[in-house]
């Protein structure tokens, strides 16, 4: 790594920069209320305007991890600025429907440039098991984030404060990971050939590329689905949802600050697949219970979503590292745009449990809990796909292990027959 660069400078504008993502993600849960209201837009509608906030996350890791090595982290991070900038004032000047679509498209491709640029920066930064660290630390900012965010937007609400002064504040953390990464040098690769594409995706040929490639995108919505309609789903239920979604990310934070030591002692696979038990319990609890016993299924839900994120990327970086940043960008794109997909999937389910649950009597309070509660269920059957994939994944990478594969250079695990 070039003497010059100072890696905590740029670690340390890489979280303010996560955390932008975070408040972006935390601040619109809690105004899709507020929005629903004031342009009169149905669940449906409300899940295509959080799809924006997805669909650009991927297309913009797609294509910064594609030139990562050719123009560099500085000028991703330069357009994920611009990114912020636009969206956060398009949205407070959307007036409508169409408006919010394209402006949470454009927050969403400033949030893609972000990971598709610190990810890469932080894994060239830090060796061996600093870079699992750290990777993990960068990305406890996300729940971090929306820890501050989901009590911020609570706070502003209560005050009745409106919608747009709560998206101005998102300006905060843009415009001081600006100034952090302002006149820095980026690392370049440690990776010897993790810059040519060619090679990019010659490791991502790799079987254990591919099942993570594939499997993100459960992890994904297993841990963004449920809390990015928390909002909705929760406001009837006798518990203030956004402190669900506070306890939630908190607890993510504080679980992904130690997650070197929890990886350390379960591995990565033992890690991925206790976190989808937990998931499953979670979730499954906040679909039939009410009242403070949704803050223990708050509790369950984040030990189980905690670690998927940091540690699938951890899982690519370490075991395929000649995947390089196109294999990480590729990766996190796929969580975002499997999200994407699922919003309006989501919102439909929440339209078709209030229609049943109306025709069969229910109205008021009751009908919005009864809808909600569905509509998690339906949810739970993300993270037990997932406990079934990371059983086969512990045990594939087990029998790797006995036969000596994780000791060889990837050049030539890629040469050894694969499982």
């Amino acid at each position: 790594m070039n003497q010059n660069v100072n890696a905590n400078r740029l670690f340390l504008g890489s979280c303010f920069a996560l955390i932008t993502t975070a408040f972006s993600f935390a601040i619109r849960a809690g105004i899709l209320p507020q929005l629903g209201e004031e342009f009169g837009l149905n669940a449906e509608q409300l899940g295509f305007i959080n799809s924006m906030w997805f669909y650009g996350f991927p297309i913009a890791m797609i294509i910064g991890g594609l030139v990562y090595h050719t123009v560099g982290p500085r000028i991703i991070m330069m357009v994920a600025f611009v990114m912020h900038t636009l969206g956060i004032i398009l949205t407070i000047y959307s007036g409508g429907y169409n408006g919010l679509l394209l402006s949470t498209l454009f927050i969403g491709i400033g949030n893609g440039c972000t990971e598709a640029a610190c990810n890469p920066m932080i894994a060239d930064s830090y060796a061996g098991a600093k870079m699992n660290k750290m990777l993990s630390r960068f990305h406890m900012w996300f729940p971090g984030g929306i820890v501050l965010g989901s009590l911020i937007s609570l706070a502003m609400t209560k005050m009745e404060m409106g919608w747009q002064a709560q998206i101005w504040i998102i300006m905060i953390p843009t415009l001081i990971y600006a100034f952090l990464f302002w006149g820095q040098t980026f690392p370049k690769a440690v990776v010897e050939g993790a810059t040519s594409l060619s090679a990019n995706f010659k490791g991502m040929l790799n079987p254990l590329f591919l099942f993570i490639f594939v499997f993100m995108a459960l992890t994904a919505i297993s841990e963004f689905g449920p809390q990015q309609w928390t909002a909705i789903i929760l406001s009837k239920s006798g518990a203030e949802p956004l402190l669900i979604l506070a306890l939630v990310t908190g607890l993510m934070a504080v679980g992904r600050f130690f997650a070197g030591d929890v990886i350390g002692k379960f591995g990565q696979t033992g890690v991925l697949l206790g976190s989808a038990v937990f998931a499953t319990i979670g979730i499954y609890l906040f679909s039939s219970v009410t009242g403070p016993m949704a803050y223990l299924a708050a509790i369950c839900f984040a030990l189980g979503v905690c670690y998927f994120w940091p540690t699938m990327l951890g899982f690519v970086a370490e075991k395929v590292p000649l995947s390089g940043a196109l294999g990480l960008s590729l990766v996190g794109g796929m969580g975002m745009f499997s999200t994407a997909i699922f919003q309006p999937i989501i919102g439909s389910w929440i339209d078709d449990h209030t229609a049943a649950f109306r025709a069969e009597g229910l109205s008021g309070d009751a009908l919005e809990l009864a809808a909600g509660q569905a509509t998690l269920l339906n949810m739970t059957t993300f993270p037990i796909i997932l406990v079934v994939a990371f059983t086969v994944l512990f045990f594939w990478v087990k029998a790797r292990k006995a036969k000596g594969l994780h000791n060889l250079p990837e050049s030539e695990v890629m040469q050894q027959p694969q499982l």
